[in-house]
Formats: structure tokens, sequence, C-alpha cells
């Protein structure tokens, strides 16, 4: 599986860098330390001085800024770590779904980067980072279809599957999931990617038995 950039989407925001993680894994319950670790970045968000002004950490407001570039409302569709930091603002837990998933909501929230997370026994051939196309939607998970027109989104030979908004419900993790691609999307370049990489590779090996694990950057 290769993952590139569309050229048009990188036209129009030309920072934007991506990183992958793929890993087998395997996907159960969060154990006790994992849901620990959770808690204490929640607490740690509360107890700020200001917990909004989180809100405008400059990964967010550069997100922010590439959807406005590609013509989505920002305040409409939000990426994924600013919603998920908004939750725990307003007082609520992370989401508990499974270790994986909670792993990479885990580090979404702590990097403030949106993160897709693919089932890859579900991914059809290469996947391009692009703009959707007018007409195209998705059932996002949990989710309404989403509107897909100008939102950056995941796409492979059977169409989109992803976008920093929100997932499909046809890549999304399961308990039957065994391989997985989690993408790290920084629409103000490369910079903080290998870093947050190798916590995500970190946290999937600790609490998910992950293993044949591979990180790269994408410009």
């Amino acid at each position: 599986m290769k993952v590139s950039i569309d050229p048009a989407l990188k036209k129009k925001c030309p920072s934007v860098a991506l990183g992958v993680v793929t890993a087998h894994v395997r996907t159960t319950d969060s154990p006790l330390e994992l849901l620990g670790e959770m808690y204490n970045c929640e607490a740690t968000i509360l107890k700020s001085v200001d917990p909004r002004a989180l809100l405008d950490a400059p990964a967010i407001s550069a997100t922010r800024a590439g959807y406005r570039a590609l013509g989505k409302d920002p305040a409409r569709y939000r990426g994924s770590a600013e919603a998920l930091l908004r939750r725990l603002v307003s007082g609520k837990h992370f989401p508990n779904v499974n270790c994986v998933v909670d792993i990479i909501n885990l580090v979404s929230v702590e990097s403030r980067l949106p993160i897709g997370l693919y089932d890859l026994g579900h991914v059809q051939g290469d996947i391009v980072f692009r703009a959707g196309k007018k007409g195209e939607t998705y059932k996002g998970i949990g989710k309404y279809d989403l509107n897909l027109e100008d939102l950056p989104v995941f796409s492979d030979a059977a169409g989109p599957h992803g976008s920093p908004t929100s997932d499909s419900e046809r890549t999304m993790v399961t308990p039957a999931t065994e391989q997985v691609a989690a993408i790290l999307i920084s629409f103000g370049g490369p910079q903080p990617l290998d870093a947050w990489c190798r916590r995500t590779s970190s946290l999937l090996e600790k609490y998910a038995e992950g293993r044949d694990l591979h990180a790269e950057s994408i410009t």
C-alpha cells in the first residue's frame, strides 16, 4: 500500500504533510494502564489556566486554515483533534472504544493533529489524500452521511474512506482488525510528524501488541 498527496490538494495547501504508521495489532479492550494515560491527559487539560485557549493551538489553527483553503467551513466541519479537544475541555471523557482506537485518540489530542485510522484488510489498493468531489459521500463512524465535497479525504480504489473530520464505517477498526494504518495529518508542515509517529508506534507496541511497525513521512 502506497500513500500519496494529490498535487491539486498540495497546490492549495502547500504545507500539508502526512505521517503514516502501519502495524499488525491485537484489537482488544484498553488495559488499565492505557486508560490511566487517557485520564491523566484529561486531567492535564482541565488543570490548564484557560483550557479553551488550547483550541487555538498552532496545529489546530493550521488545520482550520487548510479547510478554508479547500473551500470547507472549519466551524462546521472540524478536524477530529479539535473535536476531541473540545469534548475534553467541556468536561467529558475520551470515548472508550478499543485499545487501537483509544491510542489514536490519545495521540491526536496530545499532538493536536487529526489522525485517520484504517483497517488495512478493508482498504483496496493505494491511498491518495485529495479533495472530495461533488456528490461524494460516505457514512461517518456513528454519524450521518458526510458531504465530502471540498473536504480533504483519503481515497482508495473503491473511493473515499476517511478524512481528518470523520472516517468511514467501511475501513473502521473493529475487534476483528489485525493490521492498521494510522495517518497523521499536519497542515502546518512535516516538523512534528516524526516525534508523533514514534509516540504512536510506541503505544501500539505497548498496549496493542503492535509488531512489524513501520513509519514514514510524506510531503
